[in-house]
């Protein structure tokens, strides 16, 4: 089986790539907190968000055109309120309450973050989502930096650990959630 090519995204794969997430994250803790209505139009609007925000940073990698796909934050990063994202004001007011529940518990020190790591169902199993992940990770080396994640399923905590991350922080509020190094 030939290893499948990794490309940085560009602004055409978006519509394909925001559309893999939406259909990869249905039932996740977080994005069910979120947009516990609606969610395929609010998920589609959060993840068009975040890769419009990453991807002329050449920090998006995916299989594909976005069968499997990678959005990191480069250490220089900032992040965009919530309020500057097209979603209703109840949804806005838990993505703020989540981010800061996050970034209370994210180290000091720049770090490379791993903010969605997603597959499309028809692609899953095999291993795409491994292969993106560690474009960021060998970035993160290149910087001499450490790499960050959040996940909210304990599926994914030994997923990552068998990737060889570490618990750095365990979150109960407003999810249940595990901030990862590696």
């Amino acid at each position: 089986m030939t290893a499948p090519e990794i490309t940085v995204a560009t602004p055409a794969d978006r519509r394909r790539i925001v559309d893999s997430l939406v259909a990869a994250f249905p039932a996740d803790p977080v994005l069910r907190f979120l947009f516990p209505e609606d969610y395929p139009r609010h998920a589609a609007a959060f993840f068009g968000h975040l890769f419009d925000k990453r991807v002329n940073r050449e920090s998006v990698w995916t299989i594909d055109g976005g069968a499997a796909t990678a959005i990191w934050e480069p250490p220089s990063g900032s992040d965009t309120p919530p309020e500057e994202i097209d979603l209703p004001a109840d949804a806005r007011a838990r993505m703020r309450e989540y981010d800061d529940a996050v970034h209370a518990a994210l180290p000091r020190e720049p770090f490379w973050y791993l903010g969605v790591l997603g597959t499309h169902p028809a692609s899953a199993g095999r291993r795409w989502g491994r292969a993106v992940m560690a474009e960021g990770l060998r970035r993160a080396a290149e910087d001499g930096l450490p790499a960050i994640l959040e996940t909210s399923t304990p599926k994914n905590v030994e997923i990552y650990r068998g990737a060889g991350w570490e618990v750095v922080c365990e979150l109960s509020a407003p999810v249940p959630l595990w901030i990862m190094k590696q």
